[in-house]
């Protein structure tokens, strides 16, 4: 599974890496509606919430489906603006003044990207005229509460209104925490900005990708860009441009906006390099499906506790050599193994690092 970006034709001076102030205003309510995503940022999300207008608080209730579940395009306005090739502001109000670019259909559409139910990749019906997927989006909503249906049937009955409220809505975030924020990581987010831009023009699209992210490939004949994600998804540049906008409150999120009809963007973190590469979908699907078997979870809680060889588990799981080698080949594929030698034996250990990345609950009842 990925998500494909079709760059064929797309020349050098079309691509930018530009930090966005309304992009990480919304990553910065996505980090304080979403703390666990987040747990590096749980202390200027718990004095964030502390100081903020109870009033301002229930606000952030009505639309959190443009932040929560989803991180919705209208934060990345200017990629829908025609032409496919417009930068983001320098500024919030610049970015706030291209939100209000958008016509009321975009709106509408990249406000109700939460349900689902619209087309996203491809064209299709749209909330204001379809009445199907009108339908689908008031249910969608109700269901996620009373304020969340109050604020989609207001955007449907008048877009203009709930585009306002919504620019209102964050303008005092801006005021109450946001400037402060912005002022901290404005400064780190252009440095990365520049260090992209000097690796594009230096080296190339694909060293420039590599630094953004191993999950993010050229392929050899340069043409596309591959996104390695649990989700499938497809775009291209057409005649517009390719747009990286680097956040600094976004990690671990990897996001690629592909709405039919838009600017392709790479949303990626920055700051905290990560020590090793996070694994591809595959080898996660290896890791899981490798763990997932009784005998091989029985053999991990040895394994996690010290290095034994084919013979010492086949002995201790009552099981022939054979078939502790077939188990053991498994785990070693999902790399979740480490082998050494000592004279004629051969050790094998459980990588505790590497399943301790897949899940501290899953290692502890390991560990138990």
């Amino acid at each position: 599974m990925s998500v494909d970006i079709d760059i064929t034709g797309l020349r050098p001076e079309k691509i930018a890496v530009v930090p966005s102030p309304l992009a990480e205003l919304g990553m910065a309510l996505h980090a304080l509606s979403e703390p666990g995503h987040h747990p590096g940022l749980q202390g200027w999300a718990t004095t964030v919430t502390a100081g903020l207008d109870s009033h301002l608080a229930d606000r952030m209730c009505e639309a959190d489906f443009l932040w929560r579940t989803t991180f919705s395009d209208l934060f990345l306005p200017y990629a829908g603006i025609p032409g496919r090739c417009t930068l983001p502001g320098a500024t919030l109000a610049e970015d706030l003044d291209q939100l209000d670019k958008l016509s009321d259909e975009q709106f509408v559409d990249a406000a109700l990207e939460f349900t689902c139910a619209l087309p996203y990749s491809v064209p299709g019906p749209a909330a204001l005229t379809d009445a199907e997927a009108r339908r689908r989006a008031l249910e969608l909503a109700a269901a996620r509460g009373p304020q969340q249906l109050l604020f989609t049937e207001r955007l449907l009955a008048d877009p203009p209104r709930t585009r306002a409220w919504l620019r209102a809505f964050l303008g005092e975030c801006d005021t109450a925490f946001f400037a402060d924020t912005w002022s901290r990581l404005r400064h780190q987010l252009a440095a990365d900005a520049r260090h992209k831009t000097d690796l594009l023009r230096r080296k190339g699209l694909a060293e420039a990708l590599r630094s953004v992210s191993s999950a993010v490939t050229l392929d050899e004949a340069g043409a596309r860009i591959v996104v390695d994600k649990l989700g499938d998804g497809r775009s291209a540049t057409v005649e517009g441009g390719l747009l990286l906008v680097p956040t600094s409150l976004g990690r671990p999120h990897l996001m690629v906006l592909h709405r039919y009809g838009w600017q392709p963007v790479l949303h990626y973190p920055v700051s905290h390099p990560e020590p090793v590469a996070p694994p591809s979908v595959q080898q996660l699907t290896l890791r899981m499906t490798a763990l997932s078997h009784p005998v091989r979870m029985r053999m991990c809680r040895s394994l996690a506790r010290s290095a034994f060889t084919t013979g010492e588990l086949a002995q201790i799981h009552g099981m022939t050599a054979p078939e502790i080698s077939r188990h053991l080949s498994a785990l070693k594929k999902a790399g979740l193994l480490t082998t050494r030698r000592r004279g004629r034996y051969v050790l094998h250990q459980l990588d505790v690092t590497a399943v301790a990345r897949l899940g501290s609950d899953f290692l502890e009842g390991l560990l138990r």
